[in-house]
């Protein structure tokens, strides 16, 4: 008897609320352009008070271990890494393009959305090298406020094994 691999099935259920999607692509998009931009004193702005913001690699996230290379617990501590990259860090100055497909949108709860997104980020350094920087998904949980939609909670997972520079600029 031969074994025979079967294909996963997926339940393919696209949201019915297109202007769900969209607000939330553009918010999405509205965040990469941001950082893309260097604009990053808007970064904190995309979240809530209490957001937060934790980037891990693919293997502690599958594993379930909280050990992130970075974890800012709210808006205060986001705008204190913005003024440490601005005024105490050292690096080597550099720009980021995002390139992202649009979110699936994996549950709602009423103003609370939990959406999965693919990331790929290209670094451009002073000589013009550009590399693929990061390449991973996005695990993020909006919600809706007067403001438009916030992150309540944005999980980076990075799908290399390690970060090839100084993780200064979010992603």
């Amino acid at each position: 008897m031969t074994d025979t691999l079967q294909p996963t099935k997926v339940d393919i259920q696209p949201t019915q609320d297109l202007t769900l999607w969209l607000e939330i692509f553009e918010t999405q998009s509205r965040y990469s352009h941001a950082i893309d931009a260097d604009d990053i004193e808007t970064w904190p702005s995309f979240f809530t008070e209490d957001g937060v913001y934790t980037i891990v690699s693919r293997e502690n996230f599958d594993r379930g271990l909280p050990a992130p290379i970075l974890h800012c617990r709210n808006q205060a501590m986001m705008r204190d890494r913005v003024i440490a990259l601005r005024n105490a860090n050292i690096y080597e100055e550099h720009r980021y393009r995002h390139s992202t497909p649009g979110p699936v949108i994996i549950s709602r709860d009423g103003d609370t959305v939990t959406t999965e997104m693919s990331y790929i980020v290209v670094r451009t350094g002073q000589a013009g090298d550009a590399e693929i920087y990061s390449a991973g998904s996005y695990h993020d949980t909006l919600v809706k406020t007067d403001q438009g939609w916030r992150y309540k909670e944005r999980k980076v997972v990075y799908d290399t094994s390690r970060v090839l520079t100084l993780l200064a600029t979010p992603i």
